[in-house]
């Protein structure tokens, strides 16, 4: 009886540890789900050195399935990391330090966020398109990047990279793009670039780089831009014909190239010319060495003599033979030559960023290019401004790149609008009507249907060389031209369409059911808008000046990210026709109700003025209050400094939940923008930078003081990480 009660206990042990064994296998591969624990562990860490955002939901740096369980920007196959996609977050910290341990991951896209201190060495080997543009890393480039020979797509761009580059180059043979732009790069370019074989855009300007370029000369470029810089030397000749190059603000030697070196004699005579004679041999050289001295006297007079002879006859030959020319042959010749700099000097297209296409521009007369710091009215001209050349050589060169957009007919847009219906419009402005299109594979776009009174004098080839132009436009927040139509004598422009509308809309025409914006929302958006001003002013070659710069033309996705409007459509509005429009609108700097010259001043005060909206809440002209309070600059300018009217101004929707530091800044800014004198404003990088450090400190504030901040730390603070830049 004993022994089958023991032999009974004893099976049920063992059942019992055959259960704990298996729970001790199968329990861990349940909780590392779908996920590779080597992966899994260099995101936690990664998830970590970022701060713990808010902004990556589902993240965690305890446990978790990244690929199980979606966490944001996180793409697999199978159960490795393959993509990390986490652009515009408004991330601060690190990236970690194990991510050379993703293998299989290809693509790395951070950009845009507040990364600072140095790119670590540790970076995923096999990745092929590597993004870490817009952030604030310092030092030079880390080595490991030299083995990353997959690597295809390398964009550190807008960050603060210092220092020579070093000669890494050499085993990147299959980069296609490479983008060192806005950094300060010093000393000559390394000679391993021209092992870059596969290479087709590269863009090095507003560095400090030194040197010629010829490392360049016979990579295969489509795109280059090498401006801003201190490059001298000559442009080779392979790269001249380059389709987007820009190569001004560098001290390149003016006139032909020098020839190729003369002659050099066989190392032989180097020898006996630098020996000293010390045997028979070598006193016998040089007794032949004077003899040739003597010889060469008689020699050098004689063929100075021959050669007067001879150029005297060919000069009175030359002579004779160019006085039959006709002068019709005389006069061709010389209206020709002013061409034959163009070829190497014009002004070419510009790029674009986060992955960069060019915009192409008509070329201008003169051959200087146009950023070479010319007189400032000349410089702040965009290519909507009248200046093109009427030469129809250069412009048809121009009309010869496609048009990155898609062409719709006229019955398409009217199909997906309704016959263009009332009910289908969404907005007006100065150049025509936009309406809300629906297409048959569920696309909504918005369609801008051009008044034909704006084009009386433009043909259909003028509109497509704006459409042209307006197509290479592309950035994070700058409305993107989806396609155009020009038949029937109708203009169209096809956008993305966003539908939240406008920031105008949620300012000053929502109702009691709808959500106020935020203040990090509203900081948010003037640094999204701010860096969008600051593309068309600063990157793209020549500038754009906006002129019409304003709330309503500035467009909220459905994360509240701004995209900006109308870019590029400045041509189709004269002078006269765009005052008009602004008068009363609050928007125009005083220099221009007076000279009626727009320019890059007039659209930073313009961006003062949005950023007043976005702080009181207020309409920028608002005829319904009293006089005194109409003018919102007027009204608002001397309070920006004093820190109990500020609190009185702020939009009352905000109820107080704002940090009063954060406002207080916000303001300062303000007031730069909105100096009635133009030489005062900032120019928009500088605007663009007092933003994100803004933003910094308010970042670093929450992680050091936690919740103890008292009255300056408003409800809200916690929503300082909810960036989307």
């Amino acid at each position: 009886m004993e022994g089958s009660v023991a032999r009974a206990l004893w099976r049920e042990t063992m059942e019992v540890w055959v259960v704990v064994v298996f729970l001790s296998v199968w329990i861990p591969g349940f909780v590392n789900g779908a996920t590779n624990e080597t992966d899994a562990s260099a995101l936690r860490i990664m998830y970590s050195s970022l701060n713990s955002a808010a902004q990556l939901t589902g993240w965690s740096s305890a446990g978790g399935d990244p690929c199980g369980n979606s966490w944001k920007g996180i793409t697999c196959s199978g159960q490795a990391v393959t993509e990390i996609k986490l652009s515009g977050l408004g991330l601060t910290g690190s990236m970690g330090y194990q991510l050379s341990s993703l293998t299989s991951l290809t693509t790395l896209d951070i950009s845009n966020n507040f990364l600072g201190n140095q790119i670590p060495y540790q970076l995923p080997p096999n990745v092929q398109q590597l993004n870490l543009a817009g952030n604030s890393f310092n030092g030079g480039i880390p080595y490991s990047i030299s083995q990353m020979t997959s690597l295809k797509y390398l964009n550190i761009s807008h960050n603060q990279l210092q220092g020579q580059l070093n000669d890494m180059f050499g085993q990147l043979s299959a980069l296609t793009t490479l983008d060192l732009s806005f950094n300060s790069f010093t000393g000559n370019l390394p000679e391993s670039f021209s092992s870059l074989s596969s290479l087709n855009t590269m863009y090095l300007e507003n560095n400090q780089f030194t040197g010629p370029i010829d490392v360049l000369a016979n990579l295969p470029l489509d795109n280059l831009n090498v401006a801003n810089n201190h490059f001298n030397g000559w442009i080779p000749e392979q790269l001249k014909n380059i389709k987007n190059l820009q190569t001004q603000g560098n001290s390149w030697n003016s006139g032909p190239a020098p020839p190729p070196p003369p002659y050099t004699p066989p190392p032989g005579d180097h020898t006996n010319r630098n020996h000293k004679s010390g045997s028979n041999s070598n006193s016998s050289d040089g007794s032949g060495d004077g003899k040739k001295s003597g010889i060469g006297a008689g020699g050098i007079a004689g063929i100075v003599i021959s050669i007067l002879v001879v150029g005297a006859i060919v000069a009175f030959f030359l002579i004779k033979k160019r006085t039959r020319k006709s002068f019709s042959d005389v006069e061709k010749h010389d209206t020709d030559q002013p061409f034959t700099p163009l070829a190497s000097n014009e002004i070419r297209e510009m790029k674009s960023i986060q992955a960069p296409p060019a915009v192409s521009t008509k070329t201008f007369e003169t051959s200087t290019p146009i950023n070479l710091k010319p007189p400032p009215i000349d410089r702040h001209k965009s290519f909507d401004d009248d200046d093109f050349s009427n030469k129809p050589v250069i412009v048809k060169k121009g009309n010869t790149d496609p048009i990155s957009a898609t062409v719709y007919s006229v019955a398409d847009l009217q199909m997906a609008t309704g016959s263009f219906s009332i009910e289908n419009l969404i907005g007006e402005g100065s150049i025509g009507r936009v309406y809300r299109a629906q297409f048959d594979d569920g696309r909504v776009l918005a369609v801008k249907k051009i008044d034909s009174s704006v084009l009386p004098n433009q043909s259909s080839e003028d509109f497509i060389e704006v459409v042209s132009n307006i197509s290479r436009l592309h950035h994070p927040n700058v409305t993107e031209l989806v396609g155009y139509c020009s038949e029937h004598g109708q203009h169209l422009l096809v956008y993305e369409f966003h539908r939240n509308g406008s920031l105008h809309d949620f300012l000053h025409l929502s109702d009691e059911y709808s959500k106020p914006l935020t203040w990090n929302t509203r900081v948010k958006i003037a640094l999204g808008a701010a860096r969008a001003l600051e593309y068309l002013h600063e990157v793209c070659s020549p500038s754009i000046v906006l002129k019409n710069f304003k709330s309503v033309n500035i467009l909220l996705d459905i994360e509240l990210n701004p995209h900006l409007s109308d870019c590029g459509l400045a041509s189709f509005i004269n002078a006269d026709q765009a005052l008009n429009h602004n008068a009363g609108s609050g928007y125009d700097a005083p220099e221009v109700a007076m000279s009626g010259q727009y320019t890059l001043k007039s659209d930073v005060y313009s961006f003062g003025v949005v950023m007043l909206e976005l702080l009181t809440g207020r309409k920028p002209f608002d005829s319904s209050r009293q006089r005194s309070e109409q003018s919102l600059v007027r009204w608002a300018t001397p309070q920006l400094h004093d820190i109990d009217a500020l609190d009185k101004m702020v939009d009352p929707a905000l109820k107080g939940l704002y940090p009063a530091k954060s406002l207080s800044r916000f303001a300062d800014i303000i007031a730069l923008c909105v100096q009635p004198e133009p030489e005062f404003r900032p120019p928009m990088s500088e605007v663009v930078q007092a933003l994100v450090r803004l933003v910094q400190r308010a970042n670093m504030s929450k992680r050091t003081t936690g919740d103890e901040q008292g009255g300056s730390r408003r409800a809200d603070e916690p929503d300082v990480q909810d960036y989307t830049f």
